[in-house]
Formats: structure tokens, sequence, C-alpha cells
């Protein structure tokens, strides 16, 4: 694997990591990693797909990880730039390196909801979608729609004009945030519209994207409600054809898969439901 430094039109470097298959079958996958989620992460699931030929490419949006700055505070990054500036440069390079590859995404929670940001993803073959969703908090589950009230209503809004930035352990999901991530978050989860909200304020190709996607509920990830994968499919995605799969506990360990350790090598039992759909 190598990392490489990705020039966004706004000449911020991305950091990006490849992972070269021994023997390519000509298949590329790009994975968008979830919000405040270090491409680390990925790395293991990046690995078990080069080993069955695909060239595999992990990133981190800026602000994020190997793409964070030396200061949080009152750097400029938001979840739209991330989709129409930070995931343009990455798709750019994609199409100038391995203009013969056949493409396929991963969008992991926001990972998905930025498709739509960028022209771009009419590149991809196919798409899969894990643990993602319309986010408005009127659809989640009581205990996260309580976490949500008080974590985005309420302290978000105060610690990031305290500090600048926001301490997303607070809802124990990733890294700290630059501001605008957090204040693009809160719209996802406190405004009805959610993912459409973003959508009005750039560029919007949602609608271009017909192609096929199978859509991962992870049975165990309190932050995932059936109402808000269904509307994320009808009101934003609607041109799309998905396949809906719920992936069970105990298909794998029997341990927690939750929002984030699908992607996790204790759960690699579960990685064969990707490469199926992307062979």
């Amino acid at each position: 694997m190598k990392v490489v430094k990705i020039k966004t039109s706004d000449h911020f470097e991305i950091a990006a990591t490849i992972f070269e298959p021994e023997k390519p079958n000509d298949k590329l996958l790009l994975i968008n990693s979830a919000t405040g989620v270090r491409q680390q992460t990925y790395y293991d699931f990046a690995k078990y797909f080069a080993e069955k030929g695909f060239t595999t490419i992990t990133y981190d949006y800026r602000g994020i990880s190997l793409s964070k700055p030396e200061k949080m505070r009152g750097f400029k990054a938001s979840m739209r730039i991330w989709g129409n500036t930070d995931y343009k440069a990455v798709t750019d390079f994609i199409k100038e390196k391995y203009p013969h590859h056949q493409k396929y995404l991963i969008g992991h929670s926001v990972g998905a909801l930025i498709l739509g940001m960028n022209k771009d993803s009419e590149i991809f073959e196919k798409f899969c979608f894990v643990a993602t969703q319309n986010t408005y908090f009127g659809h989640l589950k009581p205990m996260i729609k309580a976490l949500s009230i008080v974590g985005f209503g309420l302290y978000q809004p105060i610690i990031t004009r305290a500090v600048g930035y926001f301490k997303s352990y607070f809802v124990n999901l990733g890294e700290t945030l630059p501001k605008g991530v957090s204040d693009d978050w809160r719209t996802l989860l406190m405004n009805k519209k959610s993912v459409n909200r973003l959508l009005e304020k750039t560029p919007d190709f949602s609608k271009n994207l017909t192609q096929d996607v199978l859509y991962l509920h992870l049975e165990d990830d309190t932050w995932i409600t059936q109402t808000g994968m269904e509307l994320l499919m009808r009101e934003t995605f609607s041109n799309m054809k998905p396949t809906y799969r719920t992936v069970k506990v105990a298909e794998s360990t029997g341990e927690e898969i939750g929002h984030i350790n699908f992607f996790r090598a204790k759960h690699n039992l579960l990685w064969k439901i990707v490469l199926d759909w992307f062979s």
C-alpha cells in the first residue's frame, strides 16, 4: 500500500491510500468514509479486496486523520466541501490514473450521502451503502433521538461557538470535527429535509444516479431505522435501484457490529457479501 496526496480544486491536499493487488482484475473499489472515521479503520477491508484483485482506495476528508490541519479552530470544512471538492478530487484522480478499470464505490454513513454532490458518481457501475439513511431525528429510535436533541440541539452550537470545533466524542462517533462539518451534521439531524437540505446548498446530481445499490442494514446499529433508509432512497436517490439486506450479528462472530465495526477484521466473514455484489 502507498499513501498519496491528492490536490483539490481549492489547493488543499487530501491523503489517500492505494492498495494495489498482486493479481489485478481491472476493478477498482473506492471507500467513502463515515463522519469522523479515520481511513485506517478501513485498511483491513481494503487489503481483503486487494487480495481479491481490486485496486482499492481509502482517503480522509479534510479535517480528519491524515488530512487534518495543524489547527482546527477556524479551519474551513463542511460535509458539502467533502462531497463537492474532496470526493471530487479523488474521482478526478481515479479517472486520470485508472481510466479503464471497472469502478465501484462503498459509502459508509455520510460517505453515501455525499454521492449527489459530485457528478463523477456516475462513473461507478455499482454502489454498496452501509449504515446510512435520511438522518432526521424524528425517525430515530427514542434513545438516539434524545442524544441527537441534546448533542446537536444544545451541545453542538455551544461548544463550537466556544472552541471553534466539535468534540464529537460526546456522541461516541469518530474524531473531533471542524465546525462547518458539525454544522452540516446538525442540519442532517435537525432539519426534516435532512440530506436534501444540504443538497439545496450545493450542485445536486443525486437524480442522475441510476445504478444498482446493495443497501446493508446492520442489525444492531442503533442509529439506523428502516424509515430513514427508505426515505433516503425515495427522496434523495430516487432513481437508484436498491437491494436491501439486513446483516445479522449471528452471521459473524456474535460480537457487536454497530455503526462502525462491519469494516473491522473481526467481522471479515461478512465481507464476502460485498465481494459477491461487486463480482
